[in-house]
C-alpha cells in the first residue's frame, strides 16, 4: 500500500508523456493536408523527419521525469507491477489503447533494459489485444453503385474536402472510371444484384508530393482495393491513376517507402480496413506504414514469437555472400532475416560499429523512394537455443561475441535489425529466365537512379547488396557505405599519361575518400555480356558524371524530385486529357 501513491504518480508521468506525443504526433500529421494544398515539399520533408524525432524525443524526458520522481526505486518491479495497473485503467477507454501499451513497455526497458520479456512490468501479447469493436462504418463513407462508374469515381472524389478545386473533376473522374471498369471482373458489373457498395476511408493519406484516397469495391463479401493517388501540379488537384489490384495497393504501402501522415484516433480500425484489401501484408508493416513503426516492431515480436511456437525448422546463416560488416540470418519459414554487426569488419572495411548504426538511423529518416527495404532495431532479445543451427551459432559466437551469449538454453542477443528477406539480385539473375532477368537488370538501374532523386547513393553497387521483392522490384538493403549524393566528389577519371601509368596496379593520381569515377561503376557489377550491354543501353547516363553533377544541382536547389509507387503506364496523365467529356 505505501508504494501506491507512488505508482500512481509514476503512471501518470507515463501517461501523460504519451498524450503528449500523440498530441505531436497528430499535430504535425494534420498539416499534412496544408503542405500538399500549398505545394509545401520541403515543409512536408521537415514534417516527415519532426514526426520520426517525436517519439524518442517524449520518451527521453519521460525516463528523465520518472528516474527524478521515482529515485532509488526506479528499478523496483513490484512498483514497476503496481504501475502497470493503475497505467491499464488510465489508457483502458482510448481508441489507441494498444498504441498506449506499446509506449509502457518502451519506458519500462528503457528503464529496467529487460532482457527478453517479463510479464509482470510490461504487456505481453495476450494484453494488446483491440479495444472492443465500434461501429466500423465510423472510419469510411460507403458509396452505392448506381448511374454510371464516371459517377461515381466523381460523387467520391467531391466527398472530400480541399481548399483547392479539382483542375477538372469530369475529365478525371471518366479516365479513372474507364480502369475501374476494365479491373472489375464481368460479373462484377454496376447495376442490381450485382457489385454492392464501395467503401472509401475518410482520413486522406499524404506522402512526399501525393495524396492517396484508399478504399474497397465490394460484393457478396468479396474486396478489390480503389485507390486513387491525387497530385497537386499547380493548376488544381488531379487525380493520377487508378489502382485496383491486391500486388498494386500492397507496392504503395511497401517496406520500402516512407511513412503516411494520416490521422487515425483509431488505429487498429483502420489496419482492419487495410488488412481487407491487402490480405498478403503483414499487420505489423501496416502499422509501420501509417508511422507507428514502434507498435508494428511489437506486432512483429508478436508474430514471430506465435510463429516459433508453431514451426520447427532451425535458424540459418542466410543464402547469399556473406558480408564484411553483418552477419544474417533466417528462418527458412519465416520471411525475415536478422541482422547482426560484427564485432570486427573483414579488411578492406574501415567503418565502425557506430557509423553503421547512424548509416541505419539515416535510412529511417530518409525518404526511401521505394528502393531501401526498412529495417527495425531490437535489443536485448532471448530464444531457445535448440531453434539455432550448430553452424549458425558457432559464427555467430566467433564473429559477434559482444552481441550474442549464450546462457544455459538461451541465446541472448544485445541487439539486431530485422528487414523482409529478399532474393539477392546477384543470386536471382543467376536463376532467372531470360526475360525475368532483363527486367531485373533495367529495374537495378532504375533503383539507382529513384535513390540519387532522393539524394541517396548506395556506395557499394554490387549485385549482393541489392535484393528483388516478391513483385519483381530491385531494392537496396546493404547501408554500410550509403552517404548523400551531395556528400559525393563525382569525377572523370585522368587520363594516364603513360603505358606505365596505365597498367600500373595503383592509381597514380591522388583519391579523396569522397570521390566517385561513375565510369568505373560497370567494372564492379559482373554481369554476363548480354546484360552488361542492356545495362549500357538503359542506364548509360549513369556512367557519366553529368547525370550525378546536375542531381547535385537539382537537390542543392532544394528540389524535391517525384517518384510514384505506381508504374509510368499507369498514370492518367499520360492520356489523351485534352478529349472531348
Amino acid at each position: 500500500m505505501r508504494r501506491w501513491p507512488l505508482a500512481q504518480r509514476g503512471s501518470k508521468i507515463i501517461y501523460d508523456g504519451f498524450d503528449e506525443y500523440r498530441r505531436k504526433f497528430a499535430a504535425i500529421t494534420r498539416r499534412a493536408q496544408s503542405r500538399f494544398e500549398s505545394q509545401d515539399w520541403q515543409g512536408v520533408q521537415r514534417d516527415m523527419r519532426e514526426r520520426l524525432e517525436a517519439r524518442a524525443k517524449v520518451v527521453d524526458q519521460v525516463v528523465a521525469h520518472l528516474q527524478a520522481a521515482l529515485k532509488n526505486k526506479a528499478k523496483n518491479k513490484a512498483l514497476w507491477s503496481a504501475m502497470k495497473g493503475r497505467y491499464s485503467s488510465l489508457a483502458a477507454e482510448r481508441g489507441d489503447a494498444m498504441l498506449a501499451k506499446t509506449f509502457f513497455n518502451s519506458v519500462t526497458r528503457r528503464i529496467l533494459v529487460t532482457v527478453g520479456i517479463d510479464a509482470r512490468i510490461e504487456y505481453v501479447a495476450a494484453e494488446l489485444s483491440p479495444p472492443p469493436a465500434r461501429q466500423r462504418a465510423l472510419i469510411y463513407r460507403r458509396f452505392a453503385c448506381h448511374n454510371s462508374t464516371k459517377d461515381l469515381i466523381k460523387r467520391i472524389l467531391l466527398s472530400y474536402r480541399f481548399k483547392i478545386p479539382y483542375q477538372n473533376v469530369d475529365r478525371d473522374a471518366a479516365l479513372a472510371a474507364e480502369d475501374v471498369d476494365r479491373a472489375l471482373p464481368p460479373e462484377w458489373e454496376w447495376g442490381a444484384h450485382k457489385t454492392d457498395r464501395v467503401e472509401m476511408l475518410k482520413p486522406v493519406f499524404y506522402r512526399n508530393k501525393g495524396a492517396y484516397l484508399i478504399g474497397r469495391i465490394c460484393r457478396e463479401g468479396h474486396c478489390i482495393p480503389l485507390v486513387l493517388p491525387l497530385l497537386n501540379n499547380g493548376q488544381g488537384i488531379v487525380v493520377d491513376a487508378a489502382l485496383l489490384t491486391q500486388n498494386e495497393a500492397s507496392i504503395v504501402f511497401s517496406f520500402t517507402r516512407s511513412y503516411f501522415h494520416v490521422e487515425a484516433k483509431h488505429p487498429h480500425e483502420l489496419i482492419e480496413f487495410l488488412k481487407s484489401i491487402m490480405p498478403n501484408k503483414r499487420v505489423a508493416e501496416l502499422y509501420i506504414s501509417i508511422g507507428e513503426h514502434k507498435h508494428g516492431k511489437t506486432e512483429l515480436y508478436r508474430d514471430l514469437m506465435r510463429h516459433l511456437d508453431h514451426s520447427d525448422d532451425l535458424f540459418e546463416l542466410a543464402p547469399g555472400d556473406r558480408g564484411m560488416v553483418m552477419t544474417v540470418f533466417t528462418l527458412p519459414s519465416y520471411d525475415i532475416v536478422f541482422k547482426i554487426i560484427r564485432d570486427k569488419f573483414a579488411y578492406p572495411k574501415t567503418t565502425t560499429r557506430r557509423e553503421v548504426m547512424e548509416k541505419y538511423q539515416l535510412v529511417f529518416n530518409h525518404d526511401r523512394a521505394g528502393r531501401l527495404v526498412d529495417a527495425q532495431g531490437f535489443e536485448h532479445l532471448q530464444f531457445d537455443k535448440k531453434r539455432f543451427s550448430a553452424e549458425l551459432l558457432a559464427e555467430l559466437l566467433e564473429t559477434a561475441p559482444g552481441s550474442v551469449s549464450v546462457n544455459g538454453d538461451r541465446v541472448t542477443i544485445k541487439h539486431l535489425y530485422t528487414e523482409r528477406r529478399l532474393t539477392p539480385l546477384n543470386l536471382y539473375i543467376r536463376a532467372a529466365d531470360p526475360v525475368a532477368a532483363h527486367d531485373a537488370v533495367v529495374d537495378y538501374g532504375q533503383a539507382i537512379k529513384d535513390l540519387a532523386a532522393t539524394n541517396v547513393f548506395p556506395g557499394d553497387l554490387l549485385l549482393k547488396n541489392f535484393g528483388v521483392t516478391r513483385h519483381g522490384r530491385v531494392v537496396f538493403y546493404d547501408y554500410d557505405e550509403l552517404c548523400l549524393v551531395t556528400d559525393c566528389n563525382f569525377r572523370e577519371m585522368p587520363r594516364a599519361s603513360t603505358a606505365e601509368e596505365e597498367f600500373d596496379g595503383e592509381p597514380w593520381f591522388y583519391v579523396g575518400p569522397n570521390d566517385i569515377f561513375p565510369e568505373e561503376i560497370l567494372t564492379f557489377l559482373g554481369f554476363p555480356g548480354d546484360l552488361r550491354a542492356l545495362f549500357t543501353e538503359t542506364h548509360g547516363d549513369l556512367l557519366g558524371v553529368d547525370f550525378w553533377i546536375k542531381l547535385q544541382q537539382r537537390h542543392r536547389a532544394g528540389e524535391v524530385i517525384d517518384i510514384f509507387p505506381y508504374k509510368q503506364s499507369k498514370r492518367l496523365t499520360h492520356r489523351q486529357r485534352s478529349r472531348v467529356l
